[in-house]
Formats: structure tokens, C-alpha cells, sequence
């Protein structure tokens, strides 16, 4: 069953750019990944979805994420409310809509 992953970010003041262009040169080469999107959702904040096979295929990759979440985390702020600089969640698709 498809999965997805879904992570919001709020950058630092003047790096916005430069956490896009991050991204863009960002290599998921994980079993059972489909697609991802980075959104941009105000000022400075921003989302990242990502489309799987599976949970398992997402599980499995976790350490990778994390590996590519160390290379800009220091461009993040803290999102406050105790959670940290990303507020991520996951699951499995119940509905797609056309």
C-alpha cells in the first residue's frame, strides 16, 4: 500500500535560496521511493513530501533521510512548540483523489 512522508521546515532569515537549491540537488536513491516535493508554505517555512511503495521501503530508509537532513540542517530554525527543527510525519495513503 503507498506511503507517504511528510516533513515542515522553517528556514533561517536570507537562506531560503539556498535550502531550495539544496534540494534540488538532493539524490534519494532508496528502494521504493516514488517522487518527492519540496513546497514552499510561507514565509520562511516550507514541506516536503514524499511518495513510497510501502511503509516498509519508507522504514528502511529513514537513516538516509536523516543523513540528508544533516547536510542543510543547519540552515533551520527551531519550529518551537517542542518540536524541534522538523515536525515530521508518515503513513499510509487511505484515499487518492483525481
Amino acid at each position: 500500500m503507498t506511503a507517504c512522508n511528510v516533513v515542515r521546515f522553517r528556514t533561517k532569515p536570507s537562506i531560503e535560496k539556498a535550502f531550495v537549491e539544496a534540494h534540488k540537488t538532493i539524490a534519494l536513491n532508496a528502494t521504493g521511493f516514488r517522487k518527492g516535493a519540496l513546497i514552499k508554505t510561507g514565509e520562511p517555512t516550507f514541506c516536503f513530501v514524499g511518495e513510497w511503495q510501502d511503509m516498509d521501503s519508507l522504514a528502511a530508509a529513514r537513516p538516509s533521510m536523516i543523513g540528508i537532513l544533516d547536510t542543510f540542517r543547519d540552515m533551520l530554525e527551531d519550529l518551537g512548540g517542542d518540536l524541534g527543527l522538523t515536525d515530521p510525519v508518515s503513513g499510509t495513503v487511505v484515499a487518492e483523489v483525481s
